[in-house]
């Protein structure tokens, strides 16, 4: 009996790997919609591509793999029993592994976004191959980061460094879209919430939220000026740091005046506050990637000689980098939490939809009975035959764009020397940067006053 329960299993589990997106529910998943699973799945491929990156980078990971005897050999590469020619050692791990790795992911995620041009229901065949085979997926993914570890050394990391750059420009913009439409989306629950009851203690919640966001701002921006600024140096970071805090006193003011009120009832203080404590960390993430160290300590510096004594010069040329920095840190959690909430995101939000490429949400309630098969078994709901309820293509499109902006994380934005035996910080990360904050403020800023400067159009 049980041999015949595990035989089932596995044709179970082989039938998933050519068909949808309801094959990887489990009866302990709750039962939700087709487009949900397909941009968790994908994500998860994503999240997956990026631990082995940090594996990959971790500090001892060559020292490792040359305890193993017979694997690595010093200055000629590895040479694996069993398979013929050598690969060379130092590619397996470090920078290079990174950035064939990250290569890897966007060519894969941008095969996709080609394909799925112009999907408009899931009755296009080609919505099956977006919800299905994923096995099969799995393997391309894999394929490709294998080929991506032969690209023989020269100019690749040079271009592939600047594609980082801009990449990660995009990507860091599309994080503010994702936080702005995770604020209204907050507002309006905790608003909805206090009009059926107990209005105090929710309005209480949102004041003490917002006055949290903007209290870290402050004290972050005080920081700034006194750890990343000296009297007579460090010009940048100081028209940075004004600048940025004129233009989030601007747009909080924007928030709440009575017209913007009247025309968005759902907009106010919160979004104001998370949007400008995102952009406060944008603006440090900037900083730190100054190659002027006069201007740049690290927190060891910060921590032993305080924010009086002046940092000693380094050179500008780093031979070890760590990812594992604040900002690199702050920066992934961030990532982490866009990724996730691009993927289960349902917002009523007309404006950020379209910038999303999104349609507003739907419920499940309706899809519930039908959603749950015979024996209790959960599914997915096909919830995309009358249209897709967002663009596979933009989709894909970001899921590159992250994995630029993941390569770059990893490797603290350095631009890497022909050889790859040395990083560089440069002013091109700081103005990238320091300018994706100021066109993520305008787009916010854009988002609150549309609706009063073209009256004609619907918004609501």
């Amino acid at each position: 009996m049980g041999a015949c329960m595990a035989l089932c299993s596995l044709a179970s589990c082989a039938s998933c790997l050519c068909g949808s997106a309801p094959c990887l529910l489990s009866g302990c998943c709750p039962s939700t919609y087709n487009s949900v699973v397909s941009r968790l799945a994908f994500s998860f491929l994503l999240l997956l591509g990026t631990l082995v990156s940090v594996i990959m980078i971790l500090p001892g990971m060559e020292a490792q793999l040359k305890k193993i005897p017979g694997f690595c050999v010093d200055g000629a590469g590895t040479s694996i029993p069993g398979i013929e020619g050598k690969v060379n050692c130092d590619i397996i791990v470090g920078y290079k592994s990174v950035y064939r790795m990250c290569f890897a992911m966007a060519c894969f995620f941008f095969l996709f976004s080609v394909i799925m041009i112009r999907v408009r229901s899931s009755k296009d065949p080609r919505a099956s191959i977006q919800n299905g085979f994923w096995f099969f997926k799995f393997l391309i993914l894999v394929g490709i980061t294998v080929g991506a570890f032969f690209i023989p050394d020269g100019i690749f990391n040079t271009v592939w460094f600047w594609f980082g750059v801009v990449g990660s420009f995009a990507f860091i913009i599309i994080q503010l879209i994702l936080l702005i439409d995770f604020a209204h989306t907050w507002n309006q629950s905790w608003l909805e919430k206090a009009e059926e009851g107990n209005s105090k203690c929710w309005f209480a919640a949102l004041l003490s939220f917002t006055i949290v966001h903007y209290a870290l701002a402050f004290a972050s921006m005080v920081l700034f000026y006194v750890y990343y600024t000296l009297p007579d140096d460090c010009t940048e970071h100081k028209v940075f740091i004004s600048l940025n805090l004129i233009f989030c006193i601007v747009v909080s003011i924007v928030a709440i005046l009575p017209k913007v009120q009247e025309s968005q009832p759902s907009s106010g203080l919160l979004q104001a506050s998370m949007i400008t404590l995102y952009t406060m960390y944008v603006t440090w993430s900037a900083m730190t990637n100054n190659p002027n160290r006069q201007c740049n300590p690290s927190l060891l510096d910060m921590v032993s000689q305080g924010p009086t004594a002046t940092p000693p010069p380094a050179p500008a040329v780093k031979e070890d980098v760590q990812w594992w920095d604040a900002q690199s840190v702050v920066g992934l959690l961030i990532f982490f939490f866009c990724t996730l909430y691009a993927s289960i995101r349902s917002s009523n939000n007309t404006q950020v939809n379209k910038l999303m490429q999104t349609e507003e949400s739907q419920g499940l309630a309706a899809d519930y009975e039908a959603a749950n098969g015979e024996g209790g078994v959960r599914r997915a709901v096909d919830n995309e035959e009358d249209g897709v309820t967002y663009s596979y293509s933009f989709f894909h499109f970001s899921l590159c764009l992250a994995s630029l902006y993941i390569m770059m994380t990893l490797t603290n934005w350095y631009m890497p020397e022909t050889d790859y035996k040395a990083m560089q910080s440069t002013m091109p990360a700081v103005w990238v940067k320091i300018s994706s904050s100021w066109v993520g403020l305008a787009l916010y800023l854009w988002t609150l006053v549309a609706p009063l400067i073209l009256p004609d159009r619907e918004f609501n």
